[in-house]
């Protein structure tokens, strides 16, 4: 190991333990410690108890009777932990946590999500280091230091980000084939709107590639049938009951709601997607919901065309899952912890960056950008300063703090998703020809 690695891995080492002191020590004195823990664990906990985890009352009932339902928790807390908005699919992954007790089965939830997170980011720093390794390590370094959300609320997203990341050093190593196919199958299975985009850029890619996509896909129609049948026998009507939980979350004012009046969806764990800043404009799904669908349609089916005629590279994949890292964020709900996807954008910064010129230039500003404003300790200290602001709650004063609060994120995901989009389609037929594909399946 030459020095420029070894000094990337220290500060790659540097970050993950920022990420588990501080985030433990935040967990420790949370109000809503594993909030997002618990909405994957009491409906499993129901459905391995005979019951029907879609259905508010009874998940509840069990919520309360096992000691969850805390004093001091509240109504939004309440509705997280008994509204699943989970597909059955996600069964794969949650049931055997719910075997457990609650005391071992978050502690070990708890252990997988900083666990993955820091193996996922150490195994694309070493892709990255191929290019730059001490700019992949400052890079990581930022980004999982800004990552103490995942433990505080210990969503989803942290293991379906970091299984992605497995099957992607699978893939482009094409070695561990299996376990990359596994990997990304359950995170296929858990948040397809994480982790879809990236299977689809797999199957577009062609060759090697689309064949682990389509292994991929069979493995996710087997762990997911079990989960899926079971709902079905015991509760025959899931599929209502999940629509009108989503419809409650997501109402004007509820915790999903990306509007200005929404009790969950700004400040910490905002809501990034383009609903948010377009809800500013005007307030009404149906305007915000098709004026982001019209936005990111053509980036998607420009990106998805790019794929389609190119011919596979390993730098030019990377510029292809930079892009697609960042656009999967914009036409439909994800919040701040799914932002942690942009680990698959460095090792596409670093390359530019090393290419160097204005472009690598551009490229270190906009993914450097994206990693602060979708940072959780970088966000909770500009939302602090934000708000400090001396600014009237109304009139122009009003909208700019707003703005400060809302635009960043999305804004600037949007900006990283053009820009990569646009190296990746102009780097689109000039990338030299593969060397040939192993043998080995």
């Amino acid at each position: 190991m030459n020095g420029a690695r070894r000094d990337g891995l220290v500060l790659l080492l540097l970050g993950s333990v920022v990420f588990v002191l501080l985030g433990l020590a935040l967990e420790h004195t949370s109000a809503e410690p594993m909030v997002d823990f618990r909405v994957v664990y009491y409906p499993a906990r129901c459905l391995v108890e005979h019951g029907d985890p879609y259905n508010q009352q009874q998940v509840q009932a069990l919520y309360g009777a096992m000691g969850g339902d805390r004093p001091s928790d509240s109504e939004k807390v309440r509705q997280i932990a008994t509204r699943s908005i989970y597909l059955p699919t996600a069964f794969c992954l949650t049931l055997p946590f719910a075997l457990l007790p609650w005391g071992p089965a978050h502690i070990l939830w708890l252990l997988l999500t900083m666990g993955g997170l820091i193996f996922a980011a150490f195994l694309i720093w070493t892709l990255a280091a191929d290019y730059a390794p001490l700019a992949a390590g400052a890079l990581m370094c930022l980004f999982v230091a800004n990552s103490e959300l995942l433990i505080i609320s210990t969503n989803a997203a942290g293991i379906v980000v970091s299984l992605c990341a497995v099957a992607v050093w699978c893939f482009w190593r094409n070695r561990y084939a299996a376990a990359g196919v596994v990997c990304l199958a359950v995170a296929l299975a858990v948040k397809p709107q994480d982790s879809g985009l990236v299977w689809l850029y797999f199957l577009l890619a062609g060759g090697l590639l689309r064949k682990r996509a389509l292994q991929t896909l069979a493995v996710t129609v087997v762990l997911s049938l079990p989960g899926l049948l079971w709902v079905s026998y015991a509760a025959p009507g899931w599929a209502g009951e999940w629509q009108s939980n989503v419809a409650v979350l997501s109402a004007r004012g509820g915790i999903s709601d990306p509007g200005p009046t929404s009790l969950g969806g700004h400040g910490l764990a905002n809501v990034i997607s383009l609903q948010s800043a377009l809800s500013v404009v005007r307030d009404e799904q149906g305007f915000y919901n098709a004026a982001s669908y019209l936005i990111c349609a053509p980036l998607l089916l420009v990106w998805g065309g790019v794929t389609l005629r190119s011919r596979f590279t390993a730098a030019h994949g990377w510029l292809g899952l930079a892009a697609i890292a960042a656009l999967t964020m914009l036409p439909v709900y994800h919040r701040q912890y799914d932002a942690k996807l942009l680990l698959l954008a460095i090792p596409a910064c670093v390359l530019l960056w090393v290419r160097g010129g204005v472009t690598g230039r551009l490229a270190m500003l906009v993914t450097g950008a994206a990693l602060f404003f979708t940072g959780d300790l970088t966000w909770a200290l500009f939302l602090a300063v934000v708000k400090r602001t001396p600014l009237a709650p109304t009139g122009i004063s009003g909208a700019v703090s707003t703005v400060l609060q809302v635009f960043p994120a999305p804004l600037i995901l949007l900006m990283m998703g053009v820009f990569y989009l646009w190296v990746y389609g102009r780097g689109a037929g000039r990338e030299p020809a593969p060397p040939a594909e192993p043998e080995n399946t």
